[in-house]
């Protein structure tokens, strides 16, 4: 009885598997120009340039440094397409707080100097 039930269990889905397979789905296609292609690269590097030059503290140290912004926005939209695709991945790539091994070094000889004057015990001494 219980051989039965499974075999007419398995035949429904069966019998529901095949008949959706044979019902096909259509997709939609159409033409995409080279403009629409092309602009959606340019569009992303560029956003994500202008995201990190419009943060106030880039644009204060630009300022200090003595550029313009007027003139950076020009400059920034005149770039072609592969300099500003290699503009905004060194952008990516750049570390936030400066050189990692450089900042390693600062600490380990504040900790050290610390430790020469005795203000810390880092390097527990024998009585």
């Amino acid at each position: 009885m219980k051989s039965t039930i499974l075999r007419s269990t398995f035949m429904a889905i069966l019998g529901v598997a095949v008949i959706n397979m044979g019902v096909v789905s259509s997709a939609q296609a159409g033409i995409v120009g080279t403009e629409a292609m092309v602009s959606t690269d340019r569009d992303v590097h560029y956003a994500a340039v202008r995201t990190q030059l419009d943060r106030a503290d880039v644009r204060a140290e630009l300022a200090r440094l003595g550029v313009d912004g007027a003139a950076l926005d020009k400059r920034v939209a005149n770039l072609s397409d592969s300099e500003l695709a290699a503009l905004s991945k060194q952008m990516q790539d750049a570390p936030a707080g400066g050189d990692i091994i450089a900042v390693i070094g600062v600490v380990f000889i504040v900790l050290l100097i610390l430790e020469l004057v005795g203000v810390i015990d880092i390097f527990k001494k024998n009585p």
